[in-house]
């Protein structure tokens, strides 16, 4: 059993929606904050929007106001909702999850396999 399964990448033209999911192991999801993350080729890894499990969420400026991201506690998942997709968007997109200070450092033991997204026309 994996820790961290990313699905619902894609290829999409500019403008368009995608929703990715992330179903994490009860351990990893009951910690303090889960969040998205991508990487695009040849770019350090970047931290796309997180959420505490009370809800307070937080998004690079870069997607501010076109992704959306949301857990469900009883599935032990997490998603991104993104609109208005980019191409700047184009990246291998993961989640992981810790206290808030590992989130931004990116201090994981492991990472799932992420899911790739492509937007292009």
């Amino acid at each position: 059993q994996v820790q961290l399964a990313e699905s619902g990448g894609g290829l999409v033209q500019p403008g368009g929606s995608l929703r990715l999911s992330c179903v994490a192991s009860k351990s990893i999801f009951d910690s303090y904050a889960m969040a998205w993350y991508r990487q695009a080729p040849g770019e350090q890894r970047e931290l796309v929007a997180s959420i505490t499990p009370d809800g307070k969420t937080g998004y690079a400026s870069s997607v501010m106001g076109r992704f959306a991201i949301s857990r469900d506690d009883s599935a032990n998942t997490i998603y991104l909702q993104m609109n208005n997709l980019q191409p700047d968007d184009t990246a291998v997109y993961s989640c992981n999850g810790g206290p808030p200070l590992a989130l931004a450092r990116q201090e994981f033991d492991s990472w799932g396999q992420g899911t790739q997204v492509t937007v292009s026309s």
